[in-house]
């Protein structure tokens, strides 16, 4: 019997083992291309990360800031968060207004000194009394104390040089009252704005 052509007949077992080889090197690539790949991954996310600024970190405030305040006569004291100059709503404004008034700009201008001198961040929080205030200006005590906080702002930031970046605000309404709202007395220190020191700054953004 003739024997069968080379097309019929069973692969060779030198054949069989050099699909095995093939089989090894293919996987032996892919693993190298998958780890190579997560390397690449990795050490992006880490210049990632350390290009991005770095979170808020406790800094205190002076003692030495504290005491330049107290020197002017102003209402302080000390919180968990920060150094809070409590500022009576009289000093500022008039009665239902947000603008500053020209009688406070001194003592805004002796603030903004003694902040100049620190990198501290500096939440400008207002308060108001319990009474409903609807103006043609605010519709509420929530709007009104957050329109003396900005303005503040706006004056520290334009008129004083105070970084931008280091402000904001905040605005509590007549929800955070300092005293009783049944008397003149405790409505009156109710309408207050906050120069809050934070116990934080920003840090500068890592070089790679």
């Amino acid at each position: 019997m003739p024997p069968k052509p080379a097309y019929l007949q069973p692969e060779s077992a030198s054949h069989n083992r050099w699909l095995i080889s093939y089989t090894d090197i293919v996987t032996i690539l892919l693993i190298l291309f998958v780890a190579v790949a997560a390397q690449s991954l990795q050490d992006h996310s880490a210049r990632a990360a350390a290009a991005r600024p770095s979170l808020t970190k406790s800094h205190p405030v002076p003692q030495q800031t504290e005491q330049r305040l107290q020197q002017q006569g102003l209402d302080l004291h000390r919180e968990p968060r920060g150094l809070v100059i409590s500022v009576p709503q009289a000093v500022l404004f008039a009665s239902g207004d947000d603008r500053i008034s020209r009688g406070a700009y001194p003592m805004v201008s002796e603030i903004a000194a003694v902040l100049r001198d620190v990198n501290n961040k500096v939440a400008l929080v207002g308060h108001a009394d319990a009474i409903p205030i609807h103006n043609q200006r605010f519709k509420s005590n929530w709007e009104l104390s957050a329109a003396r906080s900005l303005s503040l702002l706006t004056l520290l930031a334009t008129g004083y040089g105070i970084e931008e970046s280091r402000l904001s605000i905040q605005s509590y309404g007549s929800y955070s009252p300092k005293s009783s709202n049944d008397t003149e007395n405790g409505r009156a220190e109710n309408r207050r704005v906050e120069i809050l020191i934070l116990n934080e700054q920003v840090a500068e953004a890592n070089c790679p």
